[in-house]
């Protein structure tokens, strides 16, 4: 019997503190207003990014939002079960207008908990205010951590959800719109226009295309990766449109004036950085073009440099090449069969066994013919360049005195692949 009266004793407890949190609820019902701005104002005014990115339309859907999570929470307490996330789920247009704002994921799940907080203060402060409910603020604590977990999970759903389709919707308007100037179709007003103001980019900016693709064809899944790294490296200020368009990488990069050094740089370092990672890619760079319309032109500058880099990963870039440079790497089959067969035995058996003859050879060139010049920047002693060059000219039987017959070695040279110190026309693995 004395269990028993124990048991109705709670029972009977139970009634009346759930009455007491149901006539708060009531209370709080008519202080929804009130509730719903404390807690918005204390997330706009406790995390900076909801405050910096606030339009007034996305002002009122974090206060709609806000609204709907403290009405199903106050509805489900009358109930006496918890808030499920489908009763506080932020909508997609809600989650879209809050990555607009530039919200980040966690700033978003810190919005819950101070929004939270500021609701269960004002609870609280309802129930202090009637001795009649004042003891129901204690049995809050529960429901509310419940209905914040419930929003945060339903928000970070939603809001990744939106993420990955913006980004979709994003790379998909990107690569029109570079069809559309590889086209040359004049770009549309609107979000077109939008997206090359965003990249710096005007119909008559000075620029320079980049193309890039993998050595291997099983990193192409990492081209997305690839494409993040290169447009953000690229010099301070050069924003740039990027797009992974098939198998490959395509950037147009504004190239004011003094600044193309500083793109090839940065492209440079990125390229490093890849290849640390294992992602290597033969990557080439146009000249500097004058001009939206012009972008077909660079396109096609960018693929020759590119496959100048050869079977290697490298980065290619023409700003930095002389006229010859360019025109070897346009060089085909027939220009290497007319390479006299004397000529050719004495480059490719020099390159085996490291070279000495034909580095002596383009030194000598680009020291114009002066075996003086030549010896200092190889740091032997001139008597060791002398030796070297008339044992170029036994093998050859070439007159190395003639800039015909020295030309024509060192073309041969840079045809069979021997690249010049001093040019430094790529970077490779």
């Amino acid at each position: 019997m004395q269990i028993d009266a124990v048991v109705e004793q709670s029972e009977a407890m139970a009634e009346d503190i759930s009455a007491e949190v149901r006539r708060l609820a009531d209370a709080a019902e008519a202080s929804v207003d009130a509730l719903v701005t404390s807690a918005v104002r204390a997330v706009f005014e406790q995390i900076p990014a909801f405050g910096e990115g606030a339009t007034s339309e996305s002002r009122r859907a974090v206060e709609a939002h806000s609204e709907a999570i403290v009405r199903a929470f106050l509805g489900r307490l009358r109930e006496g079960i918890p808030v499920r996330p489908v009763d506080v789920a932020l909508t997609r247009g809600q989650a879209s207008l809050l990555l607009g704002m530039g919200i980040s994921l966690g700033e978003l799940l810190q919005g819950y908990r101070v929004g939270q907080l500021a609701l269960w203060r004002g609870l609280r402060a309802i129930a202090e205010a009637d001795p009649e409910i004042g003891t129901a603020a204690v049995q809050l604590v529960e429901p509310v951590m419940n209905t914040a977990e419930a929003a945060s999970a339903a928000a970070a759903e939603a809001y990744l959800d939106a993420q990955q389709t913006l980004l979709a919707e994003s790379d998909r308007a990107r690569r029109d719109l570079l069809e559309d100037l590889l086209a040359r179709r004049a770009p549309s007003a609107g979000i077109q226009q939008a997206m090359l103001r965003t990249a710096g980019l005007e119909s008559n900016t000075r620029l320079v295309v980049l193309a890039a693709t993998p050595v291997d064809s099983s990193e192409q899944r990492l081209l997305g990766e690839a494409a993040t790294v290169l447009a953000g490296d690229r010099a301070v200020g050069e924003q740039g449109l990027t797009v992974v368009r098939h198998a490959e990488i395509i950037a147009v990069l504004p190239a004011r004036r003094k600044r193309v050094s500083a793109i090839v740089s940065a492209v440079e370092q990125a390229w490093t950085q890849l290849s640390a990672r294992g992602i290597y890619l033969a990557v080439g760079i146009s000249t500097v073009r004058g001009g939206l319309v012009q972008i077909p032109e660079a396109y096609s500058e960018a693929c020759v440099a590119r496959a100048g880099a050869g079977p290697r990963a490298g980065v290619v870039a023409l700003p930095r090449l002389s006229t010859l440079d360019y025109l070897l790497l346009r060089a085909d089959d027939t220009a290497r069969q007319m390479i006299r067969p004397q000529v050719r035995k004495f480059v490719q058996e020099d390159i085996d066994r490291e070279g000495g003859l034909v580095e002596t050879l383009i030194a000598y060139a680009a020291a114009d013919l002066n075996a003086k010049v030549a010896a200092t920047q190889l740091h032997v002693h001139v008597n060791t360049a002398y030796h070297r060059l008339e044992r170029i000219a036994e093998k050859t039987g070439c007159d190395i005195r003639r800039f015909g017959d020295v030309f024509e070695l060192v073309l041969a040279a840079r045809l069979l692949g021997v690249q010049t110190s001093h040019a430094e026309p790529r970077r490779n693995v």
